[in-house]
């Protein structure tokens, strides 16, 4: 039995569909349904059987789970701007933290998202304690069960990775609103004004230029499954394109899928100041190294792939969309 926690989000639910199209269906989706729109995300999937979250961490608890194939670890408050520490280190170390244990315990292989949050204002981007220093509590609850990780993964028996995301983006992630991937964003700006707003300059970038590395949910779904399907490791990965993108590249890269809109440029938001990453790009050389040599699709590719799906998706709400920029 495969876990899929957090299934019925937006990197979860891409897992879930890829094992189902590799013929997997021995599958547990735990989740949290409160915000019901996302379980669409598994309308056409196959799964064996689905736990709220709050079940799923008794059941660790009380170890009464079958026996595990592999746990991926998706599941978690994924609001950049959440302010309440204790809501945050209950769900994204807690939960993560009882997890991985009893993964260790039963030597389960464990794969699960960290984020690319934890190194903050600093330019550069490698799985380094020197260069990680979150201007957040999101980011800061990231870290706290990363550096949990090196303390007890030395003992592992079977693979421990985490997979640290940059900005992933795709299909499957409407549910997100405003928490969504730029790319959505400007996707629902355009559609409801018929322009992108973008930042001004800041931190010494022009209007628009600033960078981060956009990587497409597909090829994040594919360093999972790498680890997930090889010989044990245990580590923490960047998961990004490893090419540093400008969001007026984003911006008419979806302008010209859609053939339509224009990009306008607003004064930078001062509560943002001093929390805010204006450049981001994934250092690869670990990943390499530990073996994974596919390749990341660039945002020409897959911007349209997203936007075609956002185009045919019934549940896709431009309103929720509001902000420029993340």
């Amino acid at each position: 039995m495969f876990v899929v926690t957090g299934g019925a989000g937006f990197v979860g639910s891409h897992l879930v569909h890829r094992l189902n199209a590799d013929g997997v269906d021995a599958i547990l989706v735990v989740d949290d349904l409160s915000c019901g729109t996302k379980a669409s995300n598994l309308a056409d999937c196959r799964v064996a059987d689905y736990m709220d979250k709050d079940e799923f961490l008794l059941a660790l608890e009380r170890g009464k789970l079958p026996q595990l194939t592999t746990i991926f670890h998706q599941g978690a408050c994924t609001n950049t701007r959440e302010l309440d520490g204790r809501y945050l280190m209950r769900n994204n170390y807690r939960f993560s933290r009882e997890t991985l244990h009893y993964a260790l315990e039963h030597a389960v292989p464990f794969v699960y998202a960290s984020s690319a949050s934890v190194y903050g204002a600093n330019q550069t981007f490698r799985e380094e304690p020197a260069f990680e220093r979150p201007i957040n509590p999101y980011a800061f609850s990231k870290l706290v069960f990363d550096q949990h990780v090196r303390q007890v993964m030395r003992r592992a028996k079977s693979t421990v990775v985490g997979l640290r995301y940059f900005n992933v983006y795709g299909p499957r992630e409407q549910h997100k609103g405003d928490m969504a991937s730029m790319a959505y964003q400007l996707y629902t700006q355009i559609k409801r004004e018929g322009r992108a707003r973008l930042f001004e300059g800041t931190s010494g970038y022009g209007p628009g230029e600033q960078r981060r590395d956009f990587v497409f949910v597909e090829d994040a779904v594919s360093v999972n499954l790498f680890f997930a399907r090889g010989a044990p490791q245990q580590g923490i990965f960047n998961v990004g394109s490893g090419v540093s993108r400008s969001y007026n590249d984003l911006a008419r890269t979806v302008i010209d899928t859609l053939g339509t809109g224009e990009v306008t440029y607003i004064p930078f938001d001062d509560r943002l100041r001093g929390r805010y990453q204006s450049y981001t790009q994934a250092d690869l050389s670990r990943l390499r190294e530990a073996g994974y040599e596919g390749a990341f699709t660039a945002i020409e590719d897959g911007v349209p792939v997203a936007v075609r799906s956002w185009e045919g998706d019934p549940l896709t709400t431009p309103q929720l969309a509001a902000n420029p920029v993340r």
